[in-house]
């Protein structure tokens, strides 16, 4: 695999990299760059993280050195999991497992603890940064924590957060910082501090926010992203396909209506005009299941047009437009969906222990 194979392999369905020259300049030269992504080990899995698997897999395949971060002592400075590091520790050994059976091969991969790195030099780099980093930017860089720096609950320790993140990658002599655009602010952060400082500056990488099956708020992404805190507006990985199947009949997804965009008032979300942008559906389909060459099986009876099968995202979307019923699209997706995740469903019939003492510790909180 030639340079130019492996960056479109490390670029592929991403939403942003800073900077690319910067990233051909490194796989030119460094056989294996570096690259981690950072997890708060903080509850269940969705599916959301199929998108990161996907994406470890083609750093894996682009010859990459792939690290999966659990930041456990930052979790319990967020106060995660009741601020129980056992706890905290034991939700990562599930997370192990969950990466495992979305496809990402345990063996390709480094699991790092933040615990396992917080010695002296540690310490000193996340002083170096404080030094380096106004009150002002730790503060609009608490988004990353989910949290709000005008929050009154906001503890001092919290303020440590932003400051760890850059300090991770350098204590580890990252290359690459790969996550979500909601963790933009911490990787620009770290760029930044390595100007400064005259350190190694790491590329950033960043795909796109899988949303909730609520309507999208397409002014704040962050706010609209899956997650494990909102159980019916998310899918968990180990979901039944009847599970899956009810969520997402209760799925935001309007009549057709309206495809002028540019014209819709976004606070109209709910009005049935707005049905492509903030169409969470469709958007869980266009990411997630077309972006690895899926098929999907429009299933309805010949009375209402037959079932018929459609083999990319703008195929899907113009049925949609012509006038494909909301409910065969949600059935559609949620049959896709639960198919993609018959792996994970099987993985944790056959490797159930992390997962059950994981659930066990969460009962007791």
């Amino acid at each position: 695999m030639d340079a130019q194979e492996r960056y479109d392999l490390i670029t592929r369905n991403t939403l942003e990299v800073v900077d690319g020259e910067s990233l051909k300049t490194l796989i030119t030269e460094k056989e294996h760059p570096r690259l981690y992504i950072g997890f708060e080990p903080s509850g269940l899995c969705h599916f959301g993280w199929m998108l990161v698997a996907n994406k470890i897999r083609d750093y894996i395949d682009a010859g990459l050195e792939v690290i999966i971060f659990f930041a456990d002592w930052h979790a319990q400075i967020n106060g995660k999991l009741g601020g129980s590091l056992e706890t905290i520790q034991l939700c990562a050994e599930y997370m192990k497992d969950s990466f495992e059976s979305l496809g990402v091969p345990r063996d390709k991969v480094k699991f790092v603890f933040a615990s396992e790195i917080l010695d002296q030099d540690y310490w000193a780099t996340v002083i170096k940064i404080g030094s380096e980093t106004s009150v002002a930017r730790v503060k609009r860089a608490m988004t990353i924590m989910g949290r709000k720096a005008e929050n009154d609950e906001i503890k001092t320790s919290m303020m440590l957060y932003p400051l760890m993140q850059p300090a991770d990658m350098f204590k580890m002599n990252i290359d690459i910082g790969y996550g979500g655009l909601d963790q933009r602010r911490a990787h620009m952060l770290a760029r930044d501090i390595a100007k400064k400082c005259g350190w190694h500056s790491p590329v950033a990488i960043h795909t796109p926010l899988v949303p909730g099956l609520k309507a999208m708020d397409r002014m704040n992404p962050q706010e609209s992203k899956m997650s494990k805190s909102k159980p019916d507006a998310g899918i968990l990985i180990h979901d039944t396909p009847e599970e899956i199947r009810k969520k997402f009949e209760k799925a935001f997804c309007p009549m057709p209506g309206d495809y002028d965009n540019s014209a819709i008032d976004p606070d109209k979300a709910e009005s049935g005009d707005k049905v492509l942008t903030g169409n969470p559906v469709l958007e869980i389909a266009r990411l997630l299941l077309f972006s690895n060459g899926s098929k999907l099986v429009i299933e309805r009876p010949e009375k209402y047009g037959g079932s018929f099968e459609v083999s990319s995202y703008e195929e899907l979307e113009n049925a949609y437009k012509n006038g494909l019923h909301p409910m065969d699209l949600k059935h559609a997706v949620a049959k896709g969906v639960s198919d993609s995740l018959s792996g994970s469903r099987e993985y944790f019939s056959r490797n159930p222990d992390n997962y059950e003492k994981f659930l066990k510790a969460l009962r007791k909180e």
